[in-house]
């Protein structure tokens, strides 16, 4: 005798149609890069043959973001789930217009960097692993651009976790394993209150996935969501060296070759301003209201105690890691001013940030090439044996400070409006705004003395600090092919940055949207499939 067996209503957990090819294009950027890097490992003993293949890859990795980043522009944000998973069960990419942005930059500087790493490679150097080290790194910044799961984002911070370490030990200097203690002690410890916080919210709300949280956090205890975002907040804070946690950063970037320290001052950090972004702003925005006094707090901290590091410092990359830490304080004001303005002004510093900070560094490593030093008492007389670097780094400097109409002058710009309607609006505690807006200014003075104080000695004097320096000259190194080639990346790479700056329009119409979508992420939370979801 048959009997019938009780059948129970569940939800589709399972994809059960093909995956439309042009939803690849999101996955492609991270999977040439990992697969790249696991190719070049086994071509590295073989001259000339890495170089070569990471330049392709990163090429085909350029072609792959652009053409999300148009399809996002022309459609809005784009998702995808791994495992023929349904969201939230299967862990999904998804892109916008900020991280796709922000990864087709990151891509753009990797190419560059790639170029200039030259300077100071020999052809004896391909076992070194340098080139995929390189891709494994971008790889794991592009994953946490584009992903749309916090334990996926903890997974790629991992990725440049590890990638980092084996690269910034390139080189075997005891200055550099003291420089990889440093940065790894507290990348480390960011790393475990990331955990922490990632085990207490699922705890809290049984999903890691971006677009579900944004659906059920309401639901939950407001205390304890409070105390998760702390967590985030302390834990990118870490990673992005805001003030307090801050100090790892100009001890350590300074200990490997310049390429490598351009490679990290330009992705790095950002990651970690951009993931306190999307946590704090778009997953758990009643939560970052809670957390705002401390926000701008710790925003007006950085901005005005970093530049005043770099006044006082006299190393050039480790100066110009404390303007690294100054960007920072801005992107972090914008996360207290959460209005389109300052949402718009923080994307688009850290999109500045990316090719500018990614360039100060290049151009370092080309001035400490041609001096054969690091610190700037022991420096100068270039402006008149290479006039064309001292121009390159001026106008680093002040598209630095923000001085217009450089790049860095629009993000300040668009928050500096953020601080002044705030104060107008009243939204947020009268103090805020006025209080944002003058560190800004601040900052931007302090960080123009900062820079113009290392141009003026490493260029415009005649020789290094001490009796009789304006009559001395000191012996500097001619650029070989290798340097002409360094040189030309990062004339290049600046040139961006002015055009960009002279020509602002496309990226302001840009971050706008892009802030439009982080302020109200209903298309974000649609295209992943969960916008029709009952609690």
């Amino acid at each position: 005798m048959a009997t019938s067996t009780p059948t129970t209503d569940l939800p589709a957990a399972m994809i059960d149609t093909v995956v439309p090819a042009s939803d690849w294009v999101i996955v492609l950027p991270i999977a040439l890069a990992l697969m790249g890097a696991a190719g070049l490992m086994m071509f590295r003993r073989s001259n000339g043959t890495p170089l070569i293949g990471a330049v392709i890859v990163v090429l085909a990795i350029i072609a792959c973001e652009i053409a999300l980043l148009l399809e996002v522009l022309a459609n809005g944000p784009v998702s995808m789930t791994m495992g023929r998973w349904l969201p939230p069960f299967g862990i999904s990419l998804t892109a916008d217009i900020f991280g796709a942005s922000f990864a087709l930059a990151a891509a753009v500087v990797t190419l560059i960097v790639l170029f200039y790493a030259e300077l100071d490679r020999a052809d004896a150097d391909g076992r070194d692993a340098f080139h995929p080290m390189v891709l494994l790194l971008l790889a794991g910044v592009t994953g946490a651009f584009l992903t749309g799961d916090l334990f996926n984002l903890y997974v790629w911070f991992e990725v440049m976790l590890i990638a980092s370490f084996g690269l910034i030990v390139q080189g075997n200097r005891p200055l550099q394993l003291d420089g990889a203690v440093k940065y790894g002690f507290l990348n480390f410890l960011a790393t475990t209150f990331f955990l922490m916080a990632l085990g207490l919210l699922y705890g809290l709300l049984g999903t890691l996935n971006m677009a579900d949280i944004m659906r059920v956090a309401s639901a939950a205890n407001p205390a304890a969501m409070a105390g998760v975002a702390a967590l985030f907040m302390l834990a990118f804070g870490m990673k992005a060296a805001a003030f307090p946690v801050n100090a790892w950063l100009p001890a350590s970037y300074h200990t490997p070759p310049a390429a490598i320290s351009a490679l990290f001052a330009g992705l790095l950090t950002k990651v970690g301003a951009y993931a306190m972004l999307r946590a704090l702003v778009v997953v758990l925005p009643a939560s970052r209201d809670m957390l705002e006094p401390v926000l701008a707090c710790i925003a007006i901290g950085t901005l005005l105690i970093a530049p005043l590091g770099a006044i006082a410092e006299t190393n050039l990359r480790r100066a110009i890691g404390f303007v690294v830490i100054g960007g920072i304080g801005a992107v972090i004001a914008g996360l207290s001013m959460p209005s389109l303005n300052g949402v718009a002004g923080s994307g688009l510093y850290i999109f500045h940030a990316i090719l500018t900070m990614t360039a100060l560094y290049m151009v370092a490593g080309l001035v400490e090439k041609t001096t054969g030093q690091t610190d700037t008492r022991h420096m100068g007389g270039l402006y008149a044996a290479n006039a064309p670097l001292s121009i390159l780094f001026i106008l680093l400097v002040l598209a630095s400070a923000g001085v217009p109409p450089f790049l860095g002058f629009w993000p300040k710009l668009l928050l500096l409006e953020a601080g002044l309607d705030q104060g107008v609006t009243g939204t947020a505690p009268g103090w805020l705004g006025t209080a944002m807006v003058l560190a800004l200014l601040i900052n931007a003075v302090l960080t123009l003395i900062a820079g113009t104080r290392l141009w003026a000695h490493v260029f415009w004097r005649s020789g290094p600090e001490g009796q009789g320096s304006e009559h001395g000259s000191m012996a500097l190194k001619s650029f070989d092919n290798r340097g002409h080639l360094a040189l030309g990346a990062t004339t290049l790479l600046v040139a961006g940055i002015v055009v960009a700056g002279l020509w602002p329009g496309p990226l302001m119409d840009g971050v706008s949207a892009g802030a439009a979508d982080i302020l109200d992420p209903a298309r974000y939370v649609e295209a992943t499939g969960l916008a029709g979801d009952e609690l």
